[in-house]
């Protein structure tokens, strides 16, 4: 698999800015919606009540296409906006594979690295462009939870 060597090198602007605020501060909310572990996921879409459960507020925005939640190699949270960079639809959505680790478009077939190398291709017509997954921040709080929000 041939992957970018720095995430400098591909573009993330592709999916257009809209703002994200998900506020998992407290410990029970970062255990009950959180990562803990490499290759879990959680996916964050408010428009369409994902989670089912998720106490959406007012206050909480997920981006374009929603949020993708996972892990880096050494258990650190990263957060994507899960519209495919080469679709530019909200409603294309990539779907986080456990066991590849790796992010994949439905309909392009695009496959990005969000657990190692930031949301980079590493095959189709992303890989092709360097177009990459847009980044959000995941913020550590005091209290033992994340918050996510805009901007790398």
């Amino acid at each position: 698999m041939c992957v970018l060597p720095s995430c400098e090198e591909a573009d993330d602007s592709r999916i257009p800015y809209v703002e994200v605020n998900i506020d998992l501060t407290s410990p029970g909310y970062w255990n009950t919606y959180g990562v803990s572990a490499l290759g879990m996921s959680r996916r964050f879409i408010r428009q369409e009540k994902v989670p089912a459960n998720f106490p959406y507020t007012a206050m909480t925005y997920t981006g374009f296409g929603g949020v993708l939640l996972v892990t880096d190699i050494q258990n650190y949270p990263l957060a994507y906006d899960l519209a495919c960079p080469v679709e530019r639809k909200a409603s294309v959505r990539v779907e986080f594979d456990p066991e590849t680790l790796l992010a994949r478009c439905p309909k392009c077939h695009s496959e990005y690295n969000v657990c190692e190398f930031f949301g980079s291709p590493v095959s189709g017509e992303a890989h092709h462009k360097k177009w990459r997954l847009r980044q959000y921040r995941v913020l550590p709080s005091a209290e033992g939870g994340y918050r996510i929000v805009n901007g790398n």
